[in-house]
């Protein structure tokens, strides 16, 4: 019988929420631009299910360009005070603006402005030119609802592959490869 990957990854998430970690959700965001360079950043996981793993972000941003280009990324959480890590590589799609403006609703006044106030990954002269520009954009706002600007959106990550990594003594770690075919998952056992 082949285990449920995206089950397994709730019971971990779930696990690390009730293991009090800080931000379990925080997961690293590996993605590569146009011609295979890689760089990495934390994101933090905003929804899961079958369809994929859910992160938000400005898609002007480099990893949004990067995304934009090449639409692949994978993606790890690590819970060290656990012992395990999660893996998760794949193609990836921008959600459609009904999930994101359903999302942008959730988010935090300030954090609505914030998103608004910064040109995510592009230069400025100094940190007090963009708190002046969120200062603007509060006052702009006060009363009103914030826009939710189009090109701040979501990323959703259909997983191709799933790892569950969880440490052990003497570097024999338990290593189980889930990946996905068109009938449901196979899954491999590694050595570490």
């Amino acid at each position: 019988m082949t285990i449920d990957p995206i089950a397994r990854f709730h019971r971990w998430y779930a696990r690390a929420r009730a293991a009090r970690i800080l931000q379990p959700e925080a997961m690293a965001l590996a993605t590569a631009d146009a011609r295979g360079r890689p760089t990495v950043r934390m994101v933090l996981l905003k929804h899961a299910d079958r369809d994929g793993f859910v992160f938000y972000t400005n898609g002007h941003s480099r990893k949004g360009r990067e995304l934009q280009r090449n639409p692949r990324a994978a993606l790890v959480f690590h819970w060290d005070v656990l012992g395990r890590q999660v893996r998760i590589e794949g193609p990836v799609a921008e959600v459609d603006a009904a999930e994101a403006d359903a999302y942008w609703a959730t988010r935090p006044r300030a954090s609505q402005l914030a998103a608004l106030a910064s040109e995510q990954s592009a230069s400025i002269a100094s940190r007090d030119a963009l708190v002046a520009r969120w200062q603007r954009l509060k006052r702009r706002f006060r009363g009103a609802p914030v826009p939710r600007p189009p090109h701040w959106t979501g990323y959703r990550v259909r997983p191709d592959s799933i790892e569950f990594w969880t440490h052990r003594d003497h570097r024999l770690h338990d290593r189980e490869l889930f990946t996905r075919t068109r009938s449901g998952w196979t899954q491999l056992r590694l050595q570490p």
